[in-house]
């Protein structure tokens, strides 16, 4: 790829800036479990931003005074002894980084956090909409659209070469109160005037 402006070649496409959020996410959370000295991070270390993940995270960690306990998963038996891992240490939060792999998992992830009550920071809307307690990410209704748009450019013959790699920049913070009242989480007012969408 020659750059963002002109990919070049048969490639365009959109960046939703998923892995490069992660110290915002680990903030968020931070702001939400204030009393927390430490703070699970599941990491899919098949996914190949995984260690620049890690390391953001950890810089994140270090400005907030925080200790981290870092669970990686990337098959479901996994994912099942990371959250036996959580309840066996009481780690009080859990930041799920962004990973393709979790997407796919969202159901799975949002029953286990609501089982061992973990309160936990997702990347996505969807996540929280399926009962998950928060996310910050970016807008992926809005990349869809965008999407759609290069596509008919394309079917129109524009080459997609040609056509800017779109970067996201709709980002939006979402809480579900519902799932705070079940975990007994109190979500401060600072937090919820910053939040895009409340779920009630």
């Amino acid at each position: 790829m020659a750059s963002f402006n002109r990919p070049g070649g048969n490639i365009t496409g959109i960046v939703l800036f998923a892995a490069q959020l992660e110290p915002k996410r680990f903030g968020l959370l931070r702001d939400l479990a204030p009393q927390a000295s430490t703070v699970g991070i599941l990491l899919n270390p098949s996914f190949p931003t995984s260690e620049r993940q890690l390391l953001d995270i950890q810089e994140a960690a270090r400005h907030l005074n925080l200790a981290i306990h870092v669970l990686r998963a990337n098959t479901d038996r996994e994912i099942d002894t990371a959250f036996e891992t959580i309840t066996q240490q009481r780690i009080p939060a859990l930041l799920v980084a962004g990973s393709p792999f979790f997407d796919t998992r969202r159901d799975k992830l949002v029953a286990l956090t609501a089982r061992n009550a973990v309160p936990t920071m997702f990347q996505f809307r969807e996540f929280v909409e399926a009962g998950g307690l928060m996310s910050y990410g970016a807008d992926i209704s809005e990349a869809y659209r965008q999407v759609g748009v290069y596509t008919g450019r394309v079917l129109k013959g524009a080459s997609p070469g040609d056509l800017p790699i779109i970067q996201a920049t709709k980002f939006e913070f979402v809480i579900n109160l519902k799932t705070a009242r079940a975990l007994g989480v109190k979500v401060s007012d600072n937090l919820l005037s910053l939040a895009d969408k409340v779920i009630e």
